[in-house]
């Protein structure tokens, strides 16, 4: 009883955090923070269009091609996000910045600060959890309800807690061998581990990253295959 009351206590401090992320919550149960992004303000009147009822995603990395099978049923307005996303060419020369090995490897804050002014404010409601965070599944990072914007992460196990605090997948990895091959060397960010700092990457972009994390892997492009 007492880890489950800590797991969601953890739960309900990790998802925020402030631009310079010096007030960052640590989780009490000692366990690894959820994926979290910036808070970004909020933002109504965004109305992406809808994508295909399924379609894949061809991400091709530093370290070979990753191919997500997104399900818009199973999240629709992540589906969505997701969909216009590529096709803006918004994940190209993006980093997973974000690596922890036995969790989750998380990506999607842009190399260039002007596109990450211009989609941070681009928030999308809440989809209903549908499927559970199982090992190969992909669903958008958070800072509390109705957030999400540009972030995603790929679970690299099954990650079941993260069901209840609102993460909902969108899709899954066909093949897990490249996403296991990413750096997580650097593990968790600033200022909880010696990682990239959020609030920097946003402010300063690529250059930021490569002066101080050069063995990162990138996301070269991404593209709708079918």
């Amino acid at each position: 009883m007492r880890t489950a009351a800590l797991l969601i206590m953890g739960g309900a401090l990790v998802l925020g955090c402030t631009k310079n992320d010096k007030t960052n919550t640590p989780n009490p149960g000692g366990e690894t923070e959820a994926p979290r992004k910036e808070e970004a303000p909020e933002v109504t009147d965004n109305k992406p269009g809808q994508a295909p009822t399924q379609y894949l995603v061809e991400l091709d990395t530093t370290k070979g091609p990753i191919v997500i099978e997104v399900h818009r049923d199973w999240s629709p307005h992540g589906a969505d996000r997701f969909y216009e996303l590529v096709q803006a060419g918004y994940y190209d020369n993006v980093a997973f910045f974000r690596v922890i090995g036995g969790f989750m490897a998380q990506v999607g804050i842009s190399g260039d600060p002007a596109l990450n002014a211009k989609w941070r404010e681009k928030r999308i409601p809440d989809d209903p959890v549908k499927g559970s965070n199982t090992r190969g599944t992909v669903s958008f990072a958070t800072s509390g309800s109705n957030s999400r914007t540009t972030q995603f992460f790929i679970n690299f196990v099954d990650n079941s807690r993260l069901d209840g605090m609102g993460f909902s997948p969108f899709g899954k990895v066909k093949d897990m061998s490249v996403v296991d091959a990413l750096h997580a060397g650097y593990g968790e960010g600033a200022p909880r581990g010696r990682g990239p700092s959020q609030g920097l990457l946003q402010s300063e972009g690529n250059a930021y990253l490569k002066k101080n994390f050069p063995d990162l892997d990138y996301i070269k492009t991404a593209k709708i295959t079918e």
